[in-house]
């Protein structure tokens, strides 16, 4: 198919790692295929957005959890920082933007612009669907027919809590001369919705039209190469959440319940200074920063608290997830993970040495986690997410008749 033109591509994300780099993968695919691509993200991101050859644009940064009302002050922020974007495309005019999900003021000012728009989903499709659980309780399909019904019941509870959600955005709206929106998940594209994720981590459901699961879209910092503790003994890599557990407390199990294990581990600290120190046993490496092109290739297991960045980090290498989920969605990855057969979930109350350390044995003795890992891994290789949602990309770009397609 021939390229009618270069496109202008706006690409807005929330700050968080997990956030902020898909976008950036993203945004770099995209300006490789010939686009001009403008990224709007938190500061923090400016160097390694600029080292890529892109240009930046810093996002106004607001509140997101829990939801501000919109009439707080950090609930105006939005309306704020929409008009302060309309402004910004009036200057770029672009011919489509591309906001993450929890950034809702690059999508009122698309529409406040007239310019198209597409949702990227950095995580599995967080929309619950009949019959299926609550999205973040972690909870696995039911099997049977009593089971699908009593979570199909559950629906007008969550949709209580949408409602609220939706007039509240609908409140914002209005302060940007929008009409209302009738339906839930406004913020979510009807159009173009990529779910960065791997369709092996979603459950059966019936898609949206115009929503995609496109596979993760991968993006790392620049980092120096870490010692690996060498030997024949399995490596297990210890990757915490860059935004929970300041204290470590998922390293300090972890190192203490494989100290006596036939295991090699390498673990890191994510650049952070825990009050109190960590004792590293003779068979582990304690590191300040994990490179994971590098080490999750070499991983025979990958201990995390089930960041979806770290999750689909590992299984692109063919490596088991153990979760020791900390908060937010990563409940809900431990438990994909786990339904998925590519590794296990352990509750937090278990989350200790001794629960480590029998959890890992598991993992290690069972060979299917390793084999679906690696099935997963091969779907990664020929299925690049970053790819395949730039090419998605183009196409709404493109589109004189911007309707939803499937």
């Amino acid at each position: 198919m021939a390229r009618p033109k270069q496109l202008r591509i706006v690409v807005a994300a929330f700050g968080d790692a997990g956030h902020a780099f898909p976008a950036i993968a993203l945004a770099r695919e995209l300006h490789r295929r010939g686009n001009e691509v403008l990224i709007e993200t938190w500061e923090e991101w400016e160097a390694a957005v600029k080292a890529e050859g892109l240009p930046f644009q810093a996002a106004q940064e607001y509140m997101v959890f829990p939801p501000p009302g919109p009439d707080t002050p950090q609930g105006q922020t939005v309306a704020h920082a929409a008009r302060a974007l309309a402004e910004l495309m009036e200057g770029f005019e672009p011919d489509l933007v591309v906001s993450d999900i929890l950034t809702l003021a690059p999508t009122l000012a698309a529409e406040v612009a007239g310019v198209r728009h597409a949702t990227l989903i950095p995580h599995v499709y967080p929309v619950q669907a009949p019959g299926q659980p609550i999205y973040s309780l972690g909870f696995w399909p039911a099997r049977s027919a009593v089971g699908r019904r009593m979570w199909s019941a559950s629906m007008p509870l969550i949709d209580n809590g949408l409602r609220q959600g939706r007039d509240e955005m609908n409140v914002t709206r209005a302060r940007l001369g929008l009409p209302p929106v009738e339906r839930f998940h406004g913020g979510i594209s009807e159009t173009l919705a990529l779910v960065g994720t791997y369709p092996q981590l979603e459950y059966p459901r019936k898609w949206p039209v115009g929503t995609h699961v496109t596979g993760p879209l991968f993006f790392e910092l620049a980092a120096d190469p870490v010692e690996v503790p060498e030997g024949p003994d399995p490596l297990v890599v210890v990757a915490p959440s860059t935004a929970q557990d300041r204290e470590c407390d998922l390293v300090r199990a972890a190192l203490a319940g494989l100290a006596d294990e036939p295991v090699r581990v390498l673990a890191t600290i994510n650049r952070r200074e825990p009050t109190e120190p960590i004792e590293v046993p003779a068979n582990a490496v304690l590191t300040d920063w994990l490179p994971y092109s590098q080490v999750m290739p070499q991983a025979d297991l990958v201990i995390s608290h089930g960041g979806h960045g770290t999750v689909v980090r590992a299984l692109h290498s063919g490596a088991p997830v153990l979760c020791c989920p900390a908060g937010g969605d990563m409940g809900e990855n431990g438990a994909r993970v786990s339904w998925s057969g590519a590794g296990l979930s352990l509750p937090r109350r278990l989350v200790s040495p001794r629960g480590i350390r029998l959890a890992t044995r598991r993992t290690l003795g069972d060979p299917a986690y390793r084999e679906r890992a690696r099935e997963i891994a091969a779907w990664s290789a020929a299925n690049d997410g970053a790819v395949r949602a730039s090419e998605l990309v183009e196409l709404r770009g493109w589109d004189s008749n911007p309707q939803p397609f499937g």
